[in-house]
């Protein structure tokens, strides 16, 4: 054995097997608390988005790049809609997915099982009409001369849609529910209505080629379809001139501006202020989803939604209010608070395990470090057992000297005695109990030889 590793101050073997014991706990504790905790989130998740060219399937890319980076695929769903999305969460289909205010049919959703990761944007509701389809709804009504048809070509009020064909969406789309309540509360019959269920691309056509009088989108201004509809020459979108009152009436629902001009500075687009109503569009996910992937989505949130639009102020959104549905905790702490410390300068992984994981580790520590304290006798005793072994026999010997007399038979054996403490190894902190054997071995061999 080389010189450098015989001749050491600590035994790294003797330490192995004292403090083997504490660590094989320590990794046990360590296994089962991550078995427990499960730190670390799936790598794919589902999310559930809208229809072809909407928002929401805008936003779903942006999300899935964001998360891309942490090595967490998003897999978008394509679906109808609002309720088609909630359908798809409900069903276990869907991991997360955009859901808007007012989406469920009854006023008391009591889904336990979902949550709210915040609310994203307004969406507000888009009443698009035919300037045609206003007049003949201003010359039908009584009071309203042939010369003041024209300046009364304006729909102002829900109940000025009866009568008339209006295309409300898809089932999927969460709109119809929307717009029953709203009829509703204006006292308005489904039946007084012409109403159509088509996908916004079929709907958007039918409209444009006068098959429909008006049709209603419920979508972030973001929308294709409407931000070309309202710079449609012939089109105009309605004032509602009761946003408040309606915002008072429903709870999910926000009085909302479509100022002057935003649309088109230069071609002053639109004319004047639009009042509209916009309910809250929110990011669901079921209570069962990782926590850790629903941090990651809150934070994708801040950055996707936190920019000033046409709605909102900078940093205004994603937010925790007019939420039907409880705010996930985890997503609350990122709206409020951003990143934690950690991630902002450690890979994503690393720091996720290190926060979820710190508190179990300090339990473990706590509880191993009184154990920890027997390492250092445990060693000692292990060392100096090679020594103290071998003073049972030496005494044996003196013993029989003592009874019998020196004996050659004797002195052969203290002679291999000998031999066998030549060979001992143990660290130079504790060669003086060597030598101190070795020195007392030699004062029973002079014992043995006097007799």
């Amino acid at each position: 054995m080389p010189k450098t590793i015989r001749y050491t101050l600590l035994s790294l073997r003797d330490l192995a097997v004292s403090a083997g014991p504490f660590v094989v706990l320590a990794a046990t504790l360590l296994v089962l608390a991550y078995w427990w905790l499960d730190p670390n989130p799936p790598k794919r998740v589902t999310l559930a988005t809208g229809p072809a060219q909407s928002a929401y399937e805008e936003f779903g890319k942006r999300y899935a790049r964001i998360l891309a980076k942490d090595g967490i695929t998003v897999e978008l769903l394509p679906s109808e809609g609002s309720a088609a999305n909630l359908q798809l969460l409900r069903e276990g289909k869907a991991d997360l997915g955009f859901v808007q205010g007012g989406t469920s049919a009854t006023d008391v959703d009591t889904d336990e099982e979902l949550e709210s990761l915040g609310s994203l944007f307004l969406e507000p509701v888009w009443l698009f009409y035919r300037e045609e389809a206003a007049r003949q709804v201003a010359a039908a009504t009584p009071g309203n001369s042939s010369h003041g048809a024209d300046a009364g070509a304006v729909l102002a009020s829900l109940t000025q849609l009866q009568g008339l064909r209006v295309n409300v969406g898809t089932p999927g789309s969460g709109v119809p529910n929307l717009m029953n309540k709203l009829l509703e509360s204006n006292r308005i019959e489904p039946g007084a209505l012409k109403i159509s269920q088509l996908e916004q691309t079929p709907a958007t056509v039918a409209f444009l080629q006068g098959e429909l009088d008006a049709i209603v989108f419920a979508s972030a201004p973001e929308s294709l379809m409407v931000q070309m509809l309202l710079q449609t020459p012939g089109v105009k979108l309605m004032d509602f001139a009761q946003s408040e009152a309606y915002s008072r009436r429903f709870a999910f629902l926000s009085p909302a501006v479509l100022p002057r001009g935003v649309v088109d500075l230069a071609g002053n687009i639109p004319p004047q202020d639009v009042r509209l109503v916009a309910p809250t569009t929110t990011l669901l996910t079921r209570t069962s989803t990782h926590p850790a992937l629903l941090q990651l989505f809150a934070l994708a949130g801040n950055e996707i939604h936190g920019s000033a639009g046409w709605f909102k102020r900078a940093r205004e959104y994603p937010n925790v209010k007019n939420n039907e549905r409880p705010v996930a905790k985890e997503a609350e702490r990122s709206i409020q608070a951003g990143a934690p410390l950690l991630q902002r300068y450690l890979p994503f992984w690393v720091a996720n395990l290190v926060e979820r994981m710190w508190l179990v580790m300090g339990i473990i520590i706590a509880v191993l470090l009184p154990l920890s304290r027997i390492v250092p006798p445990l060693y000692e005793f292990r060392v100096r057992s090679r020594i103290f072994r071998w003073y049972g026999q030496l005494r044996h010997i003196e013993m029989r000297a003592e009874e019998t007399g020196g004996t050659p038979e004797l002195l052969e054996e203290l002679n291999q005695l000998e031999r066998r403490a030549e060979k001992i190894s143990v660290p130079l902190s504790y060669a003086d109990e060597l030598y101190a054997l070795r020195n007392n071995i030699q004062l029973v061999r002079q014992k043995l030889q006097k007799r």
